[in-house]
C-alpha cells in the first residue's frame, strides 16, 4: 500500500446524487494505491467501509480447509467491493487482492448509509448492484459443479474476454495456478486443457497472450459444459 490521498472522484451512478450528496461522499472518503498481489481486505477482519475501484484490478478469492484457495470473481474499474459481506454479515466472508496496481476509494458508511435512505433511485441502483455481484457468484460456482473441463476453462476464457478485457486478444492477469483457481481445478489439468485448446487452434497461446481464433467455439464448448 503506497498511502492514501484525498478523493476528488465520485462514486458509480453519480448522475444519480445531487450536488450536495457528492460533496459528502468526497468531504468523507480517500483513494488508496495498491501494488500488485498486495491485500485490500481479508476473510474474517471486519466491515468497515464502503469501498469501489477507481482504477485497476482486483482478485476476490475464499480461502477454505487446508489453505486452499477459490476465486470468486474479478472486479474492475468502478466495481464495488465487500458489498455482500458489508450488508450481510459484520465480517468479511472472503478476501480481496490488487492483480494490477490499484487504486480503492474507501467512503465513510456512515455517511453513504445517510444518502442511500434519502435518495431512493440511488438506492434502487446500489441494491440492483448487489444482487447482481450475488447472483454472478452463484452463476460461477453452478458452472464449476455441473460443467466438464473444457466448458470451464472456455467459461475462463469467455470471462477475460467479455467481461474484463472486452478484446480477443488480452494478457492473463493471473498465474496458471490463480487461473486453476478461477476454473475449480488443478493447475496441471488447466495448462493441459488449455494447450488442447492450442492444438485445437481455438486459441494462440504465448506465455499469458491469448488471441481467440474461434469465439464460437469457444462460446459453444462453454454452453455444452
Amino acid at each position: 500500500m503506497q498511502g492514501s490521498t484525498k478523493n476528488n472522484s465520485i462514486v458509480p451512478f453519480e448522475h444519480l446524487l445531487s450536488e450536495q450528496e457528492k460533496q459528502q461522499i468526497i468531504d468523507n472518503s480517500n483513494t488508496v494505491l495498491y501494488n500488485k498481489k498486495e491485500i485490500i481486505f481479508r476473510q474474517n477482519t471486519r466491515t468497515s467501509h464502503i469501498m469501489f475501484i477507481k482504477s485497476g484490478m482486483v482478485k476476490i478469492f475464499k480461502e477454505g480447509r487446508n489453505k486452499k484457495f477459490i476465486i470468486l470473481k474479478v472486479a474492475v474499474q468502478q466495481d464495488f467491493l465487500g458489498l455482500l459481506s458489508i450488508y450481510g454479515r459484520d465480517t468479511h466472508q472472503y478476501s480481496a487482492s490488487a492483480a494490477v496496481p490499484t487504486e480503492i476509494c474507501f467512503i465513510d458508511i456512515g455517511v453513504f448509509n445517510k444518502i442511500l435512505f434519502s435518495n431512493g433511485e440511488f438506492a434502487e441502483r446500489f441494491i440492483n448492484k448487489i444482487c447482481n455481484d450475488g447472483l454472478y457468484i452463484f452463476e460461477r460456482l453452478m458452472s464449476q459443479s455441473h460443467k466438464q473441463l473444457p466448458g470451464r476453462i472456455a467459461d475462463v476464457i469467455l470471462y477475460f474476454a467479455e467481461r474484463i478485457f472486452k478484446a480477443d486478444e488480452f494478457e492473463f492477469p493471473f498465474t496458471r495456478r490463480e487461473l486453476a483457481e478461477l476454473a475449480g481445478t488443478t493447475k496441471e489439468s488447466f495448462i493441459r486443457t488449455l494447450a488442447e485448446f492450442k492444438n485445437d487452434k481455438i486459441i494462440d497461446l504465448d506465455g499469458s497472450n491469448v488471441k481467440i481464433n474461434s469465439l464460437k467455439i469457444v462460446k459453444t464448448l462453454s454452453q455444452l459444459g
